[in-house]
């Protein structure tokens, strides 16, 4: 409060100078004298720094970078552009806006390096990213100095001569040193979260059971938390794959992690309910999807065959030479894999001819081959779903939307094929055509069977949402289910809100939980709730050993 009282009288102080010179007794007063403004300590909350120089300091939006005249170095001025173009940002405190500052101006003292000639700054500058990109493409820490760096110096010394190649050799790629380069990095970004979390109102966990399987991850994890200054008061959700080591009623990370942040809410992953709800099948679909399996591996899994099914498509003018390999850790490849093999099914019939693999003869069975090109569709068009249900700005209505959206499709789905209409399911579809026939009534009674059997599956997997919360997602549409959850003043704002025309061009174009945090400093509590419900983890795809948001 104290920083926005100084700021304001700093504000007045101005206009009272610029009054005080326009009233001047001096022929040139007559016209307006243009006034020079000071930038103030102050202002740094407000997100902006200065450059130029001091006599006239221009203000720089440490968010953007952008550079406003002197005459915006004013309060109002610089509240308005943070408002306006970064309302994502109105809340956050004076140490957000001071860590910005000092990524600036590291960056800032690299291009002044680099501007004065500062050959060995440059050198270290492209040693780091050239680290990088070795580590964001997974390649041996060597190949700096094996390949990168020497195939950069026969490029400049072609191109450029060789005089241009004396800078090049001040950089260092060796592998320590990439090493030591991408460690650093790596620091870096894990300060940078620590910081951002620690700024946070709220955030919000995702764990995986496979990063740890001696069930120690709430150890691991209470230790990380603890030790760089995290407050666990401020965890409102903790998303898992639902393995036993995460939902025990005692001894479980859900159970843990809730007994020291109150606030914190448990989502089972939709990815791995996705997955759970699509197990179950019909028996003989699922001796079908395992024979399929055995038949690829069979294949895949020897070198030598998989060569000599590979020259076989090669001969035969195949749009594709080899089969795709399945694993159950890789669930998700059901649909290429089983797509894959029923395009090369008449390969595969040609290499099995002449080998004594016991199934050999399904791809010479007209249903069996019916009920693999049914897999390959349905399994495809989960794996249409899986994609998503990913992304970073994912929220849990967008999961519930597409989710809906299936069980409903899968409803219509069964509809056509009680009329013989299979035009949702291309390689059946078009496996039919090709053979013109008909599909057995034993095939069709189990493709309604899964049909049924997989809307049925994912609806216990993702109950409907409850209508109370459906303010969150759009509070232009207030139903009454919603307000009866709400305190008098919670109703009043939100009733506010929702006739705010304004607002509603903002809400049209921001995600939806950089709604609520623009409007949180007018309707602090209606904001709040929407932010804790929305931070949790929809799916923990990001999860490689544990992630914070």
């Amino acid at each position: 409060m104290d920083r926005w009282l100084a700021t304001g009288q700093l504000e007045r102080s101005e206009s009272s100078i610029t009054d005080t010179e326009s009233t001047s007794d001096h022929p040139v007063a007559k016209q307006k004298r243009k006034v020079r403004r000071k930038y103030s300590d102050e202002y740094l909350g407000l997100g902006f720094h200065w450059t130029s120089s001091e006599a006239e300091p221009l203000p720089l939006c440490l968010v953007c970078l952008e550079t406003l005249s002197n005459e915006a170095l004013k309060p109002c001025k610089l509240r308005r552009h943070l408002e306006t173009k970064h309302g994502e940002y109105v809340t956050k405190p004076l140490q957000f806006f001071e860590n910005k500052l000092k990524e600036y101006q590291s960056k800032k003292k690299v291009m002044e390096g680099r501007a004065m000639g500062n050959d060995n700054a440059i050198a270290v500058e492209t040693s780091y990213l050239l680290s990088e990109l070795i580590a964001k493409t997974g390649k041996p820490h060597t190949d700096g100095k094996t390949f990168l760096l020497p195939g950069t110096k026969i490029i400049v010394e072609k191109m450029l001569g060789e005089k241009a190649l004396q800078p090049i050799k001040l950089i260092s790629l060796s592998d320590n040193t990439v090493k030591r380069r991408i460690d650093d990095m790596a620091d870096n970004v894990l300060d940078q979260l620590i910081q951002d979390v620690k700024a946070s109102r709220f955030y919000a966990i995702q764990l995986d059971e496979s990063t740890d399987i001696a069930n120690t991850i709430f150890d691991v994890l209470n230790t990380f938390i603890l030790s760089n200054g995290i407050e666990w008061s401020k965890c409102v959700g903790l998303s898992t794959d639902g393995a036993r080591a995460m939902l025990g009623q005692h001894s479980g990370v859900v159970s843990r992690v809730t007994a020291v942040a109150p606030l914190a809410s448990s989502v089972h992953c939709s990815i791995h309910r996705e997955a759970l709800a699509a197990k179950k099948m019909p028996l003989e679909l699922k001796t079908v999807l395992d024979q399929a399996v055995k038949a690829v591996n069979f294949i895949k899994s020897r070198p030598l065959q998989s060569h000599l099914f590979g020259v076989l498509c090669g001969e035969m003018g195949s749009d594709h030479k080899q089969l795709l390999l399945h694993t159950e850790v890789r669930w998700l490849s059901r649909g290429k894999v089983l797509t894959r093999l029923f395009e090369l099914r008449d390969e595969v019939r040609l290499f099995f001819l002449n080998s004594k693999f016991e199934l050999a003869h399904c791809f010479n069975d007209f249903e069996w081959l019916a009920k693999l090109a049914y897999l390959a569709d349905i399994f495809s068009h989960l794996n249409s779903l899986n994609l998503a249900l990913q992304g970073s700005a994912v929220s849990v209505f967008n999961v519930q939307h597409k989710v809906e959206a299936t069980i409903r499709k899968l409803a219509q789905w069964k509809k056509r094929v009680d009329q013989g209409n299979y035009d949702s399911f291309e390689n059946m579809s078009d496996f039919l055509t090709k053979e013109e026939t008909r599909l057995p009534n034993t095939v069709t009674n189990a493709v309604k069977e899964h049909l049924e059997g997989l809307k049925t599956q994912l609806r216990e997997y993702f109950p409907a949402l409850d209508a109370q919360c459906s303010w969150i997602e759009n509070p232009f549409e207030v139903q009454d289910e919603a307000l009866a959850v709400l305190s008098a003043k919670e109703q009043d704002g939100l009733l506010d809100l929702s006739c705010d025309t304004a607002l509603k061009l903002v809400f049209l174009h921001k995600y939806l939980i950089n709604f609520w945090l623009h409007v949180a400093s007018e309707y602090p509590d209606l904001a709040d709730k929407a932010v804790r419900y929305l931070m949790p983890f929809p799916t923990t795809y990001l999860c490689g050993g544990g992630s914070l948001h």
